[in-house]
């Protein structure tokens, strides 16, 4: 299994051969730089490190510079290490959005869009108290009972309530991939894609 690094555009959409409105997130998919390859003589394990999106000079630590002019390349923002499908690639090489090809399908991985802190009828899908009656007033999005007073006398680990929703590294697999633009490094996929515009996520194909 082999990928690339890339970062989210936006979606749009697409029109097919019959005329159906597809919904479709527009990424720009490196072009990746091998910045390392690991070995399992050396390194214990197989891996190659691919880096993207330039970054200056300037906000780089003297030991990561030097990784980086080791390679031959200059200074990245992403740094992801893949263990599987590359092979025969030396420092300084470029992967780029020629690894895929229209037609297949990819798994995408990101990082969800932050909520912040919410009740447990949007971080769950709690139903609330439906039934406004007998004097109640304020207890419409609210969780109920969390456990018992006299036994077990706790509330149990794992108890569904409220609290810091998003943020979670997320992977949508099998999306289709619609359009390959090799000229302006972009990838159309089918359907949506974890995260907000211009953040980083890793796309992988199935070799």
């Amino acid at each position: 299994m082999s990928g690339i690094i890339g970062k989210k555009i936006g979606m749009t959409s697409l029109f097919d051969e019959e005329g159906r409105n597809i919904p479709c997130t527009v990424i720009e998919a490196g072009p990746c730089s091998v910045l390392q390859v690991r070995t399992v003589e050396k390194d214990g394990y197989f891996a190659v490190q691919l880096g993207f999106d330039d970054r200056s000079e300037k906000n780089v630590g003297k030991a990561l510079l030097g990784h980086f002019k080791k390679a031959g390349s200059t200074p990245k923002r992403k740094l992801v290490e893949f263990h599987h499908g590359f092979d025969d690639l030396k420092l300084g090489d470029e992967i780029t959005v020629k690894l895929f090809s229209e037609g297949e399908y990819v798994d995408v991985t990101g990082t969800s869009k932050g909520k912040g802190f919410q009740g447990v009828v949007k971080r769950h899908g709690f139903g609330g108290v439906m039934q406004a009656s007998h004097g109640q007033h304020n207890r419409l999005r609210a969780p109920g009972s969390i456990g018992a007073g006299s036994d077990p006398s706790r509330v149990f680990k794992g108890m569904r309530m409220a609290g810091r929703m998003g943020g979670d590294q997320v992977t949508v697999q099998n999306l289709s991939v619609v359009k390959v633009d090799e000229e302006k490094n972009l990838l159309i996929v089918k359907g949506a894609v974890p995260g907000p515009k211009n953040s980083y996520v890793i796309i992988r194909r199935w070799n």
